[in-house]
């Protein structure tokens, strides 16, 4: 979604002038016809204009946050409150700064007359497609507040799944910093000292302490090129952020040997069928759900996918059937989804499916720490290993130098 300003005329003739967010400047154009507005001028904002913008005092919205806002949200609907008065609540209430200032716009921009969901797809960057489109479903069905409660569980188990990984990655992330490091102070410092000693001696170095003793020397000359360890770290995460880049680094990721291509596979399939069972759920058209699904996907290859699956049920084929032909999608998410569609239970189905993943992810992230720590400590041993034995190997030819 971006944001556009935009000028027009309404059906008495007056002009106004505002912002509105939108797919594109047709879709603009055509949310400003269906409000019974004439376009006479519209302009994309850009980034810095701030609409949508996460960020207040360097802050951003945490998911934390949006979980607790919207389960709170959904609770104050349900007891019979209106929309403008949850949120003068939920504003005054909120302890996350960036999140009150988005509240805050919310109310505003209600108190004005536009809708919940067209009022948070001017935060596109705090509530996502997925969050506005079931927003959207539910003022539209009358169910808000289940569809709010709905979104709450739907960021509860994404951030579950976030943080197993992340817990997962720290203890494997600190031992490689740490090691490169240790090689580095090695190589920078240990190492010239017993080059001392083999030059006063006027021996022959081993192949191997010879390699060590270049790489030494040529880091001392050179320091800077020390500096290419994080600029190789930023480009490789500014390549992934390109559009070539992502695709090709998502279909890696997919490959990966060691049970990390099946864990990245499982914690796709996991968001894929708990984002599509929330959505239908809501009510959202299955076409517009499977959309929305494969832009949240979190990975090219599945939104790739997804984008043939939405094509094969726009012709009327079910879902199930391009799912069992794609062989990205494991049987049982094709085999479960058939069950659904032919009982009526494709919700129900769906979340059984999310919810076997979610497992299978937890169980995989263990295992795959169990496997990673002793490689990593064997990484460890070998790099310091290398350095040490290297500068040892012409000690065992040193009396015959001093003789």
């Amino acid at each position: 979604m971006a944001s556009f300003a935009y000028s027009a005329i309404n059906a008495q003739g007056a002009e106004l002038s505002g912002e509105i967010s939108a797919a594109d400047l047709n879709a603009a154009r055509e949310m400003l016809r269906v409000k019974g507005l004439l376009a006479q001028t519209i302009k994309e904002l850009s980034d810095g204009s701030g609409i949508g913008s996460t960020t207040i005092g360097g802050k951003k919205v945490k998911p934390k946050s949006l979980q607790i806002f919207s389960r709170q949200f959904a609770t104050m609907i349900e007891a019979g409150l209106n929309v403008v008065s949850a949120l003068v609540i939920l504003e005054e209430q909120t302890d996350d700064q960036a999140l009150g200032t988005v509240i805050y716009e919310l109310r505003k921009d209600v108190e004005g007359g536009l809708l919940l969901s067209e009022a948070m797809a001017r935060h596109p960057k705090v509530f996502s497609r997925l969050y506005i489109s079931m927003v959207e479903a539910g003022e539209a069905a009358g169910i808000l507040d289940i569809v709010l409660d709905r979104v709450a569980f739907q960021i509860e188990k994404q951030e579950a799944i976030r943080r197993r990984v992340k817990s997962a990655m720290v203890y494997p992330t600190m031992v490689l910093i740490f090691a490169t490091l240790v090689l580095i102070g090695m190589l920078m410092f240990l190492v010239p000292v017993f080059v001392k000693i083999f030059a006063s001696l006027n021996g022959q170095l081993p192949t191997l302490t010879a390699y060590v003793v270049s790489v030494s020397n040529l880091l001392r000359s050179k320091p800077y090129l020390i500096l290419l360890i994080p600029f190789g770290i930023w480009a490789f995460f500014r390549w992934k952020k390109t559009e070539n880049g992502r695709k090709r680094w998502d279909t890696i990721k997919l490959k990966i040997p060691m049970r990390i291509g099946d864990t990245v596979l499982k914690i796709t399939m996991a968001r894929f069928s708990r984002t599509l069972s929330t959505l239908v759920a809501a009510g959202v058209d299955i076409i517009k759900a499977l959309e929305i699904t494969g832009q949240t996907a979190g990975n090219w290859v599945i939104e790739d996918a997804l984008a043939g699956v939405r094509a094969r049920v726009h012709e009327g084929v079910p879902i199930a059937q391009p799912l069992l032909e794609n062989e990205i999608f494991p049987p049982m998410v094709a085999q479960m989804v058939k069950i659904g569609e032919e009982t009526g239970e494709l919700e129900k189905m769906l979340s059984k499916i999310a919810d076997f993943y979610e497992d299978e992810v937890e169980a995989s992230v263990q295992s795959l720490t169990s496997i990673v720590e002793p490689i990593m400590m064997i990484g460890v041993g070998i790099m310091v290993g290398i350095i040490i034995i290297s500068m040892y190997m012409p000690m065992f030819k040193m009396l015959t130098l001093v003789k």
